[in-house]
């Protein structure tokens, strides 16, 4: 993509209204444009890292054996009355009626919805164990939304349901999923801490939180340092075997929110060298619940013995709109965001020093050519703009790699490349720079665990 042919409405000071480094940088790099409180519109440079974060989403969604569909955003309130929860919700449901005056909703999670789609198709053990996902935007009447899209009132969200015979099975699958949002968070650069959670309004009677941790997230966190440096499982294709042990294995180790447990608690049962304080944002949430949604709307299948099962249930969620304001709290410097390559909107820049000169503008052309056929996704600042303001640019929206090319280095045939992450530059001839940018850039994408 040429930066002269794309609409990037970058900002030289951040907006007052920003209170969180996130919000800021994300207006700053033209990623967002506020359209009301806790509404957004995502511009092309935010939507493009958006879109990377739901393709990993999906591909580990996919792995696990989760199915994807798609809901509508309305929803009939009959739906919620079966369940109960229609007058339980609260004021964060955004209730409407249309023309015939049917009382709908905004839909804030989709436990009725997918019930009621299983209760109609799905009559036999046989066709058990099922899990269901999609993704979609949301709306919660938040009564303070803030920290840009970090806690906006629309949203996206991917929720998968899973549907088994027995509690046994409800908790395999609440094990692939667990293990499904371990490897979701490590491919985004992300280190996802699980953490015991309250089931809240969804029910249930195991929830585990995953938080990132980040200066300024909402949540304190207490957790054994052990967590950090935990390898990431890997697992075959179809996630098929008992994935209790790696559950189990990072479960043993102490995490907790601070509305979960006290710093006492904490103290008695993480060694002192281990005891980590921090700050966290939740990134997802997955619970199993029973039949606390399946006995009440009748989702039942007949069972081997040919009777009726009411089959047992859970949810999982992730936020991507919420994962990119906490990929940038969790990366950046003073100049701006630093992505992993693995989510970054480009892989590369590169950066004529001199635009409009013929010589560097045709080596450029040749090097942008080269970098496309590689596959490295690339962003040519062609701009005729002063060096100082293509550095900074590209500082700011957090390219990893920058390659830099101007008349004095094309003389020698030399190129620079620096290193978004460490400030590093190297200077290599002209001819090896595409070359040393794949092999810097492919080992980070992370597209397998």
């Amino acid at each position: 993509m040429r930066l002269s042919r794309y609409f990037l409405p970058v900002l030289k000071e951040s907006p007052k209204e920003a209170e969180i480094v996130s919000h800021k940088l994300m207006l700053r790099a033209g990623m967002i444009k506020q359209q009301a409180a806790g509404s957004y519109s995502w511009l092309p440079l935010g939507f493009k890292v958006l879109n990377k974060i739901v393709k990993i989403i999906e591909e580990e969604q996919n792995r696990s054996g989760a199915v994807q569909l798609l809901m509508p955003t309305l929803q009939s309130a009959d739906l919620w009355r079966e369940s109960g929860r229609y007058d339980a919700y609260g004021k964060e449901m955004l209730r409407i009626q249309d023309r015939h005056e049917r009382d709908l909703l905004y839909g804030p999670t989709n436990e009725e919805m997918i019930t009621d789609i299983f209760r109609t198709f799905v009559r036999s053990y046989k066709d058990l164990p099922l899990n269901l996902y999609h993704i979609q935007w949301k709306f919660r009447d938040e009564v303070r939304p803030r920290f840009g899209t970090m806690r906006s009132r629309e949203f996206l969200m991917k929720d998968a349901y899973s549907f088994d015979l027995d509690e046994a099975g409800a908790k395999r699958a609440f094990h692939r999923m667990f293990v499904a949002y371990l490897r979701t968070f490590y491919r985004m650069g992300l280190v996802g801490i699980p953490m015991r959670a309250d089931t809240g309004p969804i029910g249930g009677d195991m929830s585990y939180e995953f938080h990132v941790l980040a200066d300024t997230g909402e949540s304190a966190v207490f957790l054994d340092s052990d967590l950090l440096d935990k390898p990431i499982p890997a697992v075959d294709t179809d996630f098929n075997g008992d994935l209790s042990p790696i559950f189990n294995d990072w479960t043993s180790l102490f995490a907790a929110t601070d509305e979960m447990t006290d710093e006492a608690t904490f103290r008695a049962s993480v060694s002192g060298n281990k005891q980590m304080a921090a700050r966290g944002i939740e990134v997802g949430h997955i619970f199993y619940f029973g039949t606390k949604y399946s006995e009440p709307m009748g989702a039942k299948v007949t069972g081997p013995d040919g009777k009726d099962v009411i089959v047992h249930m859970g949810s999982y969620g992730i936020g991507p709109t919420r994962l990119v304001p906490a990929v940038i709290e969790a990366s950046h410097d003073d100049n701006g965001i630093i992505w992993p390559v693995s989510v970054a909107p480009f892989e590369a820049v590169l950066i004529n020093l001199k635009a409009g000169d013929a010589g560097t503008d045709a080596a450029c052309e040749a090097l942008y050519a080269e970098l496309n056929a590689a596959g490295l996704d690339t962003l040519y600042d062609d701009r005729d703009q002063p060096a100082g303001a293509k550095f900074a640019t590209a500082d700011l929206i957090g390219i990893p790699y920058q390659l830099i090319l101007g008349p004095r280095g094309l003389k020698d045939g030399q190129a620079e490349i620096k290193h978004r992450k460490t400030g590093e530059r190297e200077t290599l001839p002209l001819g090896s720079a595409v070359a040393r940018l794949k092999g810097l850039i492919e080992p980070q994408r992370r597209d397998k665990v």
